[in-house]
């Protein structure tokens, strides 16, 4: 049976180890840097941080939970929805944790570690296995933005995902930079409290509004006590997705259809036409990552609140000037500038057959065929690689699919001992060149996101619908790879 190294703790590593072992495979050690489970819910304790993909999809299909509180969950409510996962499938003996890998090299030359993965960990430790499997996700180093004069503010600052609850809010003057999906849910959180509230706006987002609600107990008893209700309201919110993603490259009218719900959003929760203005986007919907909110307009609103759209021109102690020389003073400034999500395994040092280094491989960008495996270096899978993530839908289901692939393609290891599988160079180009030319003819190719590279290549999303990643990941091609000795 071969040994597996799974890196990371949040949904991806989990959902790994439970597929593996569900199928037999139960030599896997996890990984994790932090102290405890949860990934990017585990880094994000700003108020107000929720999901924006509803409960029932936004979970394991095997592990489904009919006593969710709301239609959308709160980080908090995932946070202890993994923890029960965790604990019900006995991983928590398989979790290393305050185990942060700093390098990963696959030996090739002779010796008793020969075609086996030697990982290294910040605390001084190594360990082998054969099977090397990153889950650490597109959404974990927060990106800090390259304003002049960052570090000289006198007051207390932090980024969203690194939230200091320990600075008081009440009667301050907070600065807010950025408008992305975490600011548009704090924000509506801590404006009732500050005395002023300066949102700094560098581009208006598409947000649609959030039909949340909470889950009565007569919603969880029917979900319970009627046998497949679970799986169709599951398969209720797939459906919506599915047909919203169409739009993205299929069908435009069906993204036409929400640009008008977000803008006729936009005009019934912002009466002033100046703020209106401010708030409403000047790129194709689609192109950034759309936002839900309900109270995020409402907020903005407000008496206390002020709109920035002038650029920013330095931060200094007392606060933030504007290109216009005008200082906005503040006593606390929050960074929502979102994440470095085109650093795919950044800082990891991770080196491949005949010591190749990873990020020299990705050196225009990060690819991978079908997200999951990269040439040169063997044995060795991804679970929320380059171009898995979504414009549309659950990427729990996108997990799944990897999950399922990947276990079928240890299984094909499980079979011949002592071999190494890694995906043919001429197979992972093909399909990348194929992927490029899709994802040109999306809107995310027409604005500067997180999503693209300074180069402009598009190395997060997938093309398409959640089903059509599925059919391509239902099966490993042995013809797509090399099956030999290291």
């Amino acid at each position: 049976m071969p040994s597996i190294i799974i890196i990371g703790a949040g949904f991806g590593g989990l959902g790994m180890a439970i597929e593996l072992q569900r199928n037999g495979f139960r030599e896997s050690t996890i990984l994790e840097k932090a102290a405890d489970l949860g990934g990017v819910w585990r880094e994000n304790t700003y108020p107000g941080a929720a999901c924006d993909v509803p409960s029932p999809l936004y979970s394991f299909s095997h592990e489904p939970k009919p006593k969710w509180r709301q239609r959308y969950s709160t980080g908090p409510d995932i946070r202890e929805y993994l923890r029960e996962v965790t604990e019900r499938n006995g991983l928590y003996d398989r979790i290393v944790f305050g185990a942060e890998v700093t390098e990963a090299e696959f030996v090739t030359g002779p010796g008793p570690d020969a075609g086996r993965w030697v990982v290294r960990t910040a605390d001084g430790g190594t360990r082998t296995a054969d099977i090397l499997i990153s889950a650490v996700g597109q959404l974990s180093r927060p990106a800090m933005p390259a304003i002049p004069g960052v570090e000289t503010f006198a007051g207390p600052s932090f980024h969203s995902a690194r939230w200091d609850h320990g600075v008081p809010l009440a009667g301050k003057r907070v600065a807010c930079i950025g408008t992305g999906a975490s600011a548009i849910q704090y924000v509506p959180e801590i404006q009732p409290q500050v005395a002023r509230l300066t949102l700094f706006q560098r581009t208006a987002a598409w947000v649609l509004p959030k039909f949340d609600t909470d889950y009565k107990p007569v919603h969880q008893r029917i979900l319970i006590e009627i046998p497949g209700m679970p799986l169709a309201e599951r398969l209720s919110w797939w459906s919506i997705a599915e047909f919203v993603a169409l739009g993205l490259v299929e069908f435009p009218g069906i993204v036409r259809m929400v640009a008008r719900l977000a803008e006729k959003h936009l005009e019934e929760q912002v009466t002033d036409p100046e703020l209106r203005a401010k708030l409403t986007p000047d790129y194709p919907i689609g192109c950034k990552r759309g936002l839900f909110s309900s109270d995020y307009y409402p907020a903005l609103t407000q008496p206390n609140v002020t709109v920035e759209t002038t650029l920013i021109s330095e931060i200094v102690p007392e606060g933030v000037r504007t290109a216009d020389g005008v200082l906005h003073e503040a006593d606390v400034i929050i960074y929502g500038t979102g994440f470095k999500g085109t650093e795919f395994l950044w800082p990891m040092k991770i080196r491949g057959r005949g010591g190749a280094n990873l990020s020299d491989v990705w050196d225009g960008g990060a690819h991978a065929y079908l997200g999951i495996t990269v040439p040169q270096f063997p044995n060795m899978f991804l679970v929320y690689g380059p171009n898995t993530n979504l414009g549309v839908g659950s990427i729990i289901y996108m997990i799944e699919s990897q999950a399922r692939y990947i276990r079928r393609a240890v299984q094909l290891l499980a079979e011949h001992p002592g071999q190494c599988l890694e995906v043919k160079s001429d197979v992972e180009r093909e399909f990348n060149t194929a992927l490029q030319g899709r994802l040109a003819r999306t809107p995310w190719n027409f604005c500067t996101s997180w999503y693209r590279t300074a180069s402009g290549r598009i190395t997060n999303n997938w093309p398409g619908t959640t089903r059509s990643y599925r059919r391509r990941t239902r099966r490993v091609k042995t013809a797509d790879y090399r099956l030999n000795a290291p």
